[in-house]
């Protein structure tokens, strides 16, 4: 079997564009499709049970709103060290009952913190009730999963270089 990549979509979608995540995920599922070594992930806002999911693949893929001191609907994306690194930087609060720099922590405390990995970042513009992005976010969409594509080829040559 080949590599197993992981595409993790994080956020609340009851939250306008702290939602981002989860309909930047339903894009990429139905562009995919049901791919054998993928496998699309609803993390929601983020739990402990997230640990066993990262522990089984081999690439993760990182999807959320973060706070990125830029315009709304800005996207940038982090891979390997630099996704650790930005993690690291960024211990702000969240509406998250566990972040992704504690799922870190876990999986690197076990040894299965990928090494390919990669977070896309999206600015939000607005984060109050609402169920569907803010405007700015909304038209960020196409650009999150270009990103999304290339990173997942990248994640792919990799593997086949090896």
């Amino acid at each position: 079997m080949g590599m197993k990549i992981l595409v993790l979509g994080i956020g609340n979608t009851l939250l306008t564009d702290e939602g981002v995540g989860i309909f930047a995920l339903r894009e990429l599922e139905v562009q995919y499709g049901a791919r054998e070594e993928m496998e699309f992930l609803d993390g929601g806002t983020l739990s402990f049970t997230l640990a066993v999911p990262i522990s089984e693949c081999d690439a993760l893929l990182v999807i959320d709103a973060a706070e990125l001191c830029a315009a709304p609907g800005t996207v940038r994306s982090f891979e390997g060290e630099a996704m650790d690194a930005f993690l690291g930087a960024n211990r702000k609060s969240s509406v998250h009952e566990v972040g992704l720099l504690d799922l870190m922590s876990i999986s690197r405390l076990t040894g299965h913190w990928p090494q390919r990995r990669a977070l896309i970042g999206v600015q939000p513009a607005l984060i109050e009730w609402g169920e569907s992005l803010s405007p700015l976010v909304a038209a960020s969409l196409p650009e999150i999963c270009t990103t999304a594509a290339r990173i997942i080829e990248r994640f792919n040559h990799s593997w086949r270089v090896e």
